[in-house]
């Protein structure tokens, strides 16, 4: 099944299973997302469906997106994004997905954004162990030697150095379902995701299954 639901990350809680264990669990609103386009092989050579997500002034928007979604009945949204169609999968045009498409016990991948470290040393970033803590080391947090001298004389690409930390697309799957609220738009899953409370992610059934043991 094709399927993709836009929405956002609440936080972290705790829920009993149906076993009296205690469970980890992050919330997700997911939806509801109304369908604004259908792509086809004939229009926009490749079959996907086009969805939005979270309400939005029209003062904000161009009059060539408010066009666009006025031509598929929908109001003003905030976020469009695509999928892909597989197999026999049909939607019509302004119809809403919500989380009722998922159930309890599902594994679905999520989509999320990492926070934003800033710019961080090795130690943090690569988590290297540092030198020596001694007085006089001046190698305390330093991450060693990089190049060469005269041959070839440069830094080998994507050797581990200081740099930029976290706001990377990242995606974790097969995360279990453990519980959905369907009146109020939420999906509990078990584990934890990245990226900031409030932050945008999306929610998709698993594309790797993990395999049963023998």
């Amino acid at each position: 099944m094709s399927f993709l639901l836009i929405g956002k990350k609440i936080g972290m809680t705790q829920v009993f299973d149906e076993n009296n264990h205690l469970l980890p669990v992050t919330v997700l609103e997911a939806g509801p997302c109304p369908v604004t386009q259908l792509k086809t092989v004939a229009n926009d050579g490749y079959n996907a469906v086009q969805i939005g997500y979270g309400p939005q002034k029209e003062s904000r928007l161009s009059q060539q997106q408010l066009g666009h979604l006025k031509k598929a009945g929908v109001d003003a949204v905030r976020i469009l994004q695509e999928f892909l169609l597989e197999g026999e999968d049909s939607y019509d045009l302004g119809q809403t997905l919500t989380v009722d498409k998922f159930e309890a016990g599902e594994k679905v991948d999520v989509v999320g954004v990492s926070k934003g470290q800033g710019f961080q040393g090795v130690v943090k970033r690569h988590g290297f162990s540092g030198g020596p803590a001694s007085h006089g080391s001046m190698t305390h947090r330093r991450g060693g030697s990089y190049g060469f001298c005269q041959d070839p004389g440069h830094v080998i690409k994507g050797k581990k150095m200081p740099g930029h930390m976290g706001s990377r697309r990242r995606t974790v799957q097969n995360l279990r379902i453990v519980k959905i609220d369907t009146e109020r738009n939420l999906i509990l899953v078990k584990g934890s995701l990245p990226g900031a409370n409030g932050s945008l992610i999306t929610v998709r059934p698993s594309k790797k299954r993990k395999k049963a043991a023998a």
